[in-house]
């Protein structure tokens, strides 16, 4: 093992000097830890030896050393991504301490002095000889480190290590940059997964809940005195409410899908649309006694438009209307083509909201902080999943207010 000295500046070649500030002026633009590790291994691999490239970051406090991305002109990687060691048992831990680069000259001999080394061994029976690395640091804080291997012995001399120790600089907080970036797209991956299936389990247990509530106040397992009828109804409208809590979160995790698509077919909005949902949701207006007007065309509504996402949307604005509204208000549904727009419009009657409050409406689990909203049930996803679906048919959504008096959402979308 040999150690990389710095090579001032001046003495860098002019392909040298050009790759590095290849790097200053490209790197940053990555978009991710893929692209950004694919971008260094082609910019770089004339000026400094290269068959492979790689990046491990430190995880579980600074504990354990995880690789995450490696780029070979040869397969197969066997220290692929997903690789993963306890810092303590590794030779890294010097390196936290040093802005020098380690570099092997002979990985085999390195090996057979350190048999226990798991991710040298891998490097070997990959075929790499040669091994120069660098610690990943941000403002003076070593997140990981950047690994680059050559197939032949003795790859690499104190001009290669200074190319490295500044590539990584350079590259440092792009890569953490890119690296926070797919972590994020990862937990929303998992909390998309996980909300999905939570809400699915829920899904049959509470509709049979619902429906064994709805038997027994019917009388058909007997009669049922007064205070046994009113605990049961209480406990069905419960579970009628967790019920329609889950279908939204249902429907949360459907639009957080990636590969989501609207499927337009042709239809009539009215009949396929409106009807559905106002079939929804009658429960709920009648229970507040809302009187619900219908504002629709007397022949069909001809659009092309994803039904069952349409569906959604007015489920929820309906819905909305319903919770909201004043008890015994009003609930209006509204729907025209407009040219080639289709414009539907739902107002309840009731405590609406303030102009400053209009921005948070559309955001995900964001609810108003209105006293006198408080109290009414919601779980601050419908409106969001509402303007989720109107944007995937290419519209748009948007709410107005007189507060105290009425509120009202309206959406168009391409006809």
């Amino acid at each position: 093992m040999s150690r990389g000295r710095a090579v001032p500046p001046s003495a860098l070649a002019p392909r040298e000097a050009e790759a590095l500030d290849l790097v200053n002026r490209k790197v940053a633009a990555g978009r991710s830890l893929d692209e950004v590790l694919d971008f260094l291994f082609r910019a770089t691999r004339d000026v400094c030896p290269c068959d492979r490239i790689g990046v491990a970051f430190l995880e579980e406090e600074g504990q354990r050393v995880v690789a995450r991305k490696a780029v070979a002109d040869y397969e197969p990687l066997l220290l692929a991504a997903g690789w993963a060691e306890d810092l303590a048992a590794t030779s890294l831990g010097p390196l936290l301490a040093s802005r020098t680069p380690r570099v092997l000259d002979d990985l085999p001999a390195y090996l057979a002095a350190r048999p226990a080394s798991r991710a040298t061994r891998l490097l070997v029976d990959e075929g790499a000889r040669s091994s120069l690395t660098a610690r990943l640091e941000v403002e003076g804080r070593v997140f990981g480190f950047l690994f680059r291997s050559a197939r032949r012995m003795r790859a690499y001399d104190a001009r290669q290590a200074y190319l490295h120790v500044a590539v990584s600089e350079r590259l440092a907080q792009a890569v953490e940059k890119a690296w926070l970036l797919d972590r994020l797209a990862e937990a929303n991956a998992g909390y998309v997964e996980m909300l999905g299936f939570v809400s699915h389990e829920l899904k049959a247990p509470l509709a049979s809940l619902v429906m064994d509530g709805e038997t027994l106040l019917g009388g058909y397992a007997g009669q049922v005195d007064e205070t046994a009828r009113s605990a049961v109804d209480r406990m069905t409208r419960k579970a009628a409410y967790l019920g329609r809590l889950v279908k939204e979160y249902l429907d949360l995790a459907r639009v957080e899908e990636r590969d989501l698509a609207v499927r337009r077919v042709a239809c009539d909005f009215v009949a396929d649309v409106v009807e559905p949902a106002l079939d929804v949701v009658l429960a709920l207006l009648e229970d507040r006694r809302c009187r619900l007007v219908r504002d629709l065309p007397l022949g069909p509504l001809a659009v092309s438009a994803d039904p069952e996402l349409m569906t959604v949307v007015l489920v929820n604005l309906l819905g909305n209307a319903a919770k909201f509204a004043r008890e015994g208000g009003e609930v209006r549904i509204c729907a025209r083509r407009d040219g080639d727009r289709l414009r539907v419009a739902v107002r309840n009657e009731g405590p609406g909201f303030r102009p400053e409050e209009r921005s948070r409406l559309f955001r995900r689990f964001s609810r108003l902080p209105d006293p006198e909203l408080a109290g009414r049930p919601g779980s601050g996803v419908g409106l969001y999943t509402c303007r989720r679906i109107v944007a995937l048919h290419g519209g748009r959504i948007d709410a107005h207010s007189e507060p105290g008096r009425w509120a009202e959402f309206r959406f168009e979308v391409p006809a």
